[in-house]
């Protein structure tokens, strides 16, 4: 089997980059503002929701070029699959930890 690793790298960062728009384009849509690299401290402060939509829909673009228009993405590849899925759920974590502590998702009430 040949694997293209500079597309399967392009998937996986595209994953990360999708699960890093979510949580920005949600709260800016519902006009709440959330934590961006744009705020005072850099990513502990709040931003407003308009910098969080934008940014939000930055991260989508960049998920879009890395997935879609790099290499040939190809859903039902295993391979492809996995690194697009290890991209979302590491950073999923890493950024659920992080800003948990800011949230309150690091110690759950009850």
């Amino acid at each position: 089997m040949n694997l293209d690793w500079p597309a399967l790298a392009a998937y996986f960062f595209g994953g990360a980059f999708l699960c890093n728009a979510i949580p920005h384009f949600v709260a800016g849509v519902s006009g709440r503002p959330f934590q961006s690299p744009f705020a005072r401290p850099p990513g502990e402060g709040l931003s407003s929701s308009r910098v969080n939509v934008l940014w939000g829909f930055a991260n989508l673009v960049a998920a879009y070029f890395l997935v879609l228009r790099v290499g040939v993405f190809d859903a039902r590849n295993t391979a492809h699959i996995a690194a697009f899925g290890a991209g979302v759920l590491l950073l999923g974590v890493l950024m659920g930890g992080r800003f948990g502590r800011f949230n309150g998702g690091n110690k759950p009430v009850g």
